[in-house]
C-alpha cells in the first residue's frame, strides 16, 4: 500500500483529502501542523508528502526543507499562496510539485498518481464496493450488478466523492469547491442538476438529499 502524509491545519479540508485518498486506494495519515509532521515523518516511510504551506509555527517551507535535508520523499505543495513568487519557492526546496487553491481533488489525484509513476511502480487502485454498485477509480466505470453505466467525467467525479464517505453531508458549496473548483462562477443549481442525472442513470435510493443543506450517499438501500 501506499502511504500519504497529510500536513493541513484546516480539519475539513484535512477530512475530506484523507477520505478521498482512503477510497482512492492509498494510506493517508495527517497532521495539523508543521513540527506534528515531522514527528510523523520520523516515525515511518512515507511515499509522498501533501504539504500546505500556511502552517501554525513551522510553515510549509521550512518542513520541506527539513525533510529535504534527510530524503528525497515525493512533495506535493498545497497552498491558496498562487503567486509565481511562492510556487518558485517551493519548487526551488525541491518539492516535486504545486497545486494552488482552489483544486479539484481529481485534478490533485491525477498529479499524486503522476508523481508516484515516476517516483515508484504503483499498484493498480482498489475498486470501490457500495452496496450492489463498483466503481473504479483506476478505469473510471462503474457498474451495478455488473451492468455498467454511462457517465460523464463530472458525474463520475461526483459519485466517488460521495461514496468516498456514505452518510455524510456534502453542502452545494462544498460539492462546488471539490469539483468545480472555489473560483467557479456558475449557477450553483450545476449540482442538483448533476445529482438529478445520476439519480436518472443509477436510481433514485443511492443518493440522499438533506433539505435546506445538500445531498449524501445513503448507508443502506431503503
Amino acid at each position: 500500500m501506499i502511504h500519504i502524509l497529510v500536513v493541513e491545519d484546516d480539519p475539513d479540508i484535512q477530512e475530506l483529502l484523507c477520505a478521498y485518498l482512503k477510497d482512492a486506494g492509498y494510506l493517508p495519515v495527517a497532521a495539523g501542523d508543521g513540527t506534528r509532521a515531522m514527528a510523523l515523518f520520523h516515525s515511518r516511510p512515507f511515499d509522498l508528502i501533501l504539504l500546505d504551506i500556511l502552517l501554525p509555527g513551522m510553515d510549509g517551507y521550512q518542513v520541506c526543507s527539513q525533510i529535504r535535508r534527510q530524503s528525497q520523499v515525493p512533495v506535493l505543495f498545497l497552498s491558496a499562496l498562487d503567486e509565481e513568487a511562492a510556487m518558485l519557492r517551493g519548487l526551488r526546496l525541491d518539492a516535486d510539485d504545486y497545486v494552488a487553491k482552489p483544486f479539484s481533488m481529481p485534478l490533485l489525484l491525477e498529479k499524486i498518481r503522476v508523481i508516484l509513476r515516476r517516483t515508484r511502480k504503483t499498484p493498480a487502485e482498489c475498486s470501490l464496493h457500495y452496496q450492489d454498485m463498483t466503481l473504479n477509480p483506476e478505469t473510471r466505470e462503474v457498474s451495478i450488478n455488473g451492468r455498467l453505466l454511462e457517465l460523464t467525467a463530472k458525474e463520475f467525479d461526483l459519485l466517488h466523492l460521495l461514496l468516498s464517505s456514505p452518510g455524510r453531508v456534502f453542502t452545494r458549496e462544498m460539492l462546488l469547491s471539490l469539483l468545480w473548483g472555489y473560483d467557479f462562477f456558475g449557477d450553483m443549481r450545476v449540482v442538483d442538476s448533476h445529482i438529478k442525472n445520476l439519480r436518472r442513470k443509477l436510481g433514485y435510493h443511492y443518493i440522499e438529499t438533506v433539505r435546506g443543506v445538500g445531498y449524501r450517499a445513503a448507508k443502506e438501500i431503503k
